[in-house]
């Protein structure tokens, strides 16, 4: 939280956008149908473009937690420096590289053509290493090709009273200097209030957070 402040300011938000991420190796995955491995190398995308339209101006900070060793070989996060700079490309749900592979498969993909796909970095990472960067950031991760299994933490945060961009998850106050009183430290707490939102989701309200439709001419 310190170096979040230092990014984003004292009254710090916890996103409910947040993941525990295992990556097995690849070689041992079942395959989708078109001959990819789950939980394969994941492609490139903004945070941003996971979210509903009112967060696109939230000052949204991701923060990539190392839970292992993650060389190159075990499918480290690779990103385009610079790329936030241009603000949220349109993402894909069913593109189809130049040589034939379908990368969307109904997950969000970034078209090679739109960014600066050359200039994509690895950043291999030391267990508890943190990598923080903009939620416009193009980035995705290399396939784990070794043979241990890769975990991370996946998590966001932002300034107090900006818009989460999935209104129907919990969030929490996770540091405030102004107003202590509102932190959420009791884990009890953040478990029942997703146990409530689940509750209410399941009442089956049509709730979604996906801006992106299928046949856009800008994924052909």
């Amino acid at each position: 939280l310190d170096v979040v402040e230092s990014l984003i300011g004292p009254e710090i938000y916890s996103n409910p956008v947040q993941h525990v991420r295992i990556k097995p190796p690849e070689k041992y995955l079942p395959k989708t149908k078109s001959g990819k491995a789950v939980l394969s190398a994941t492609q490139c995308h903004q945070d941003n473009g996971v979210v509903t339209r009112e967060a696109d101006d939230t000052n949204m900070l991701t923060v990539w937690f190392s839970l292992t060793d993650t060389p190159v070989e075990m499918g480290c996060l690779k990103v385009v420096p610079g790329s936030h700079q241009n603000g949220l490309l349109q993402h894909c749900l069913d593109y189809v590289q130049g040589n034939g592979d379908v990368t969307g498969n109904g997950s969000r993909t970034i078209p090679e053509k739109l960014f600066a796909a050359e200039k994509t970095i690895p950043l291999p990472t030391k267990r508890s290493d943190l990598i923080c960067f903009h939620n416009k950031t193009v980035h995705g991760s290399l396939a784990n090709v070794s043979e241990e299994v890769r975990w991370s933490f996946d998590l966001r945060y932002q300034p107090i009273g900006q818009p989460t961009g999935r209104p129907w998850f919990p969030g929490f106050v996770a540091r405030s200097r102004a107003n202590p009183e509102t932190e959420l430290g009791d884990a009890s707490r953040w478990r029942e209030s997703w146990c409530e939102a689940r509750a209410q989701l399941s009442r089956g309200d049509n709730l979604s957070f996906n801006r992106w439709k299928q046949g856009d001419p800008r994924c052909a």
